[in-house]
């Protein structure tokens, strides 16, 4: 699937939120989105997936506008996994899973046994095999942010809509989650708030300041030193680790910079 955006405005009452976005994602691509708190990161995501509309402009899924499509059809191409999560009724965890099978069905028709095992199997791909019986309510943020995933496996769409989808989850679920959404192979935008992880997984990158979009390309030729210090405020060195070839930013805080400390930071290939 192929995501266009063209000068995309918001407005919310007054304030413009969103300056006149311009973005593409080319099929099977992992596009990750970062800039600081504020930054219309969020906001650019809800006009995606249809909770915010656009004041100004316009976004395409696959040579569609997206306002033609009726609710239904945009969910059978796209799943959400947002950052927050709430219900209002009490659901099993199998129970909200399963709720992902909802564009593919006629209305009132029932969920099937194939349904369930789709259902079961997106809980295993994320490490929640055996929480089929919980109540979702009663699941730590990142048990739930993994069930979100899951459901979101399970509706089987072509794109993944990601707004920063580890922001609640220890290191090993950090890694799991972006591993399992990685090797899908599907088209993939994510609001990212860690640069590390964005430098691990995604093909492009788009970095958003105010509202308005001020850099786009790889991560090692648009992550450098002085890019992040100029988009963040913050001081890095960016090194590529001799064993793995990895990308690693080191962020560096104002209490070590005039100090010997700062020396003892690995500068291996540093940019």
């Amino acid at each position: 699937m192929e995501l266009l955006a063209e000068a995309v405005k918001l407005y919310l009452g007054k304030k413009e939120i969103l300056k006149g976005i311009d973005l593409s994602l080319r099929p099977k691509e992992f596009l990750g989105i970062i800039g600081p708190n504020g930054s219309g990161k969020s906001s650019f995501l809800k006009c995606v997936y249809r909770v915010l509309e656009p004041t100004e402009g316009a976004i395409w899924f696959d040579g569609q506008p997206l306002d033609e499509l009726s609710y239904r059809e945009s969910a059978l191409r796209l799943a959400v996994v947002a950052q927050h999560n709430s219900y209002s009724f009490d659901f099993s965890v199998l129970d909200v899973v399963v709720m992902g099978r909802s564009p593919h069905k006629r209305l009132m028709e029932p969920d099937t046994g194939e349904d369930y095992a789709m259902a079961r199997e997106a809980l295993g791909a994320v490490g929640l095999a055996g929480f089929e019986k919980r109540e979702f309510s009663t699941l730590s943020g990142g048990e739930q942010q993994r069930v979100i995933l899951a459901r979101a496996l399970t509706q089987g769409s072509e794109c993944l809509v990601l707004d920063e989808p580890t922001n609640h989850l220890d290191i090993k679920y950090q890694l799991q989650i972006m591993d399992i959404v990685k090797e899908l192979n599907r088209t993939v935008i994510a609001a990212i708030h860690d640069l590390n992880i964005a430098a691990m997984y995604c093909d492009r990158i788009v970095a958003v300041r105010n509202g308005e979009v001020v850099g786009v390309g790889p991560p090692r030729k648009l992550l450098t030193a002085s890019f992040i210090r100029n988009l963040y405020g913050v001081d890095c060195k960016v090194a590529t680790e001799p064993e793995t070839g990895q990308m690693n930013i080191v962020y560096i805080p104002s209490h070590l910079k005039d100090s010997n400390t700062l020396r003892r930071i690995p500068s291996a290939e540093i940019q």
